[in-house]
């Protein structure tokens, strides 16, 4: 099981927060930082506000030197394709190739309003991120002193360079992720590389991998690699249920009432909790923090839960 941090930047962190979490995982021998890309928070004031998804990987980028970047996910109405495979190329390029791009429709009207963005239906936003991921692979596999050219519904590109060049060779690997039982699996077998369900029961999990393997039946790989399976969950950790109960509360959470997509409890708990999407099939866990200044739960976390998995 490869362990990754996944952040929430967007409720109330600084860039000198993300970059104090990121290079400590990458001191602890965690495999990625993961944030999200929102314009806007869900609870409490948001404050100092949000930063922006690509700017911060980017400053991350030259600050670190082995630790994986990425979103999960970037949201496919917020930029164009072409300047989105700009900054991910440069980003890559950057980081020496140590870039993942997750890419879904987007779902948060509000701070689509709040920001001046525009937010078509969802069958709209379904077909653009169809388009955006077939463009995308278009740059970045395009030789480079040959031209692309994609004609959509939605974005046309002609003759474009089809530059900068990504760092990896076929360009960043693509996450993929949600809940959707039709749509979501298609896109995801034909686009990804790496599939993950976020914040969902080990049952719902279970379920959208298995549909996912079906597509991928539909679908074939064209000599792929095999997809990744993966998942996202809440984590809250402590070295004792007393540690964990005062950790949680601390976030306004109650571990007497989990919901789906979190899961706490001492290392040992965590850890058969977690060998349940093991089982299922996942080899990747993004672990979401939602204190990014509580350092000494992130080396709970790489010193104790680790070792276990």
């Amino acid at each position: 099981m490869r362990l990754c941090v996944f952040t929430e930047p967007q409720l109330g962190a600084s860039y000198e927060d993300q970059l104090a979490i990121a290079k400590r995982a990458e001191e602890l021998g965690f495999e990625a930082f993961f944030r999200s890309d929102h314009y806007l928070t869900m609870s409490g004031d948001g404050l100092p506000g949000p930063t922006d998804s690509w700017v911060t990987l980017g400053a991350l980028a030259r600050e670190t030197s082995t630790i994986r970047l990425g979103t999960l996910v970037t949201s496919a109405t917020f930029r164009l394709p072409g300047p989105l495979a700009i900054a991910v190329a440069q980003v890559d390029a950057m980081s020496g190739g140590r870039v993942e791009l997750g890419l879904g429709t987007g779902w948060f009207e509000r701070e689509h309003t709040a920001y001046g963005i525009p937010f078509p239906p969802a069958p709209e936003r379904f077909d653009r991120l169809t388009e955006q991921l077939e463009i995308l692979r278009g740059f970045w596999t395009t030789p480079a002193g040959q031209t692309f050219s994609f004609e959509g519904r939605h974005y046309d590109v002609v003759d474009s360079p089809a530059l900068p060049k990504p760092a990896q060779p076929a360009g960043p690997p693509i996450i993929i992720g949600g809940k959707g039982p039709k749509r979501t699996p298609r896109i995801a077998a034909r686009y990804a590389d790496e599939f993950n369900v976020p914040f969902s029961s080990l049952d719902d999990t279970d379920a959208q991998y298995r549909r996912v393997v079906e597509a991928i039946e539909q679908e074939g790989r064209d000599g792929r690699a095999p997809i990744v399976f993966s998942f996202a969950q809440t984590i809250v950790c402590g070295r004792d249920e007393a540690e964990v109960r005062r950790r949680a509360e601390a976030l306004g959470l109650d571990p007497k009432k989990p919901q789906p997509g979190q899961l706490y409890g001492t290392p040992d708990q965590l850890a058969e909790q977690i060998s349940g999407f093991v089982k299922a099939g996942a080899s990747r866990a993004f672990l979401q923090l939602m204190d990014l200044r509580d350092l000494d739960h992130l080396e709970l976390l790489a010193t104790e839960l680790a070792p276990l998995l």
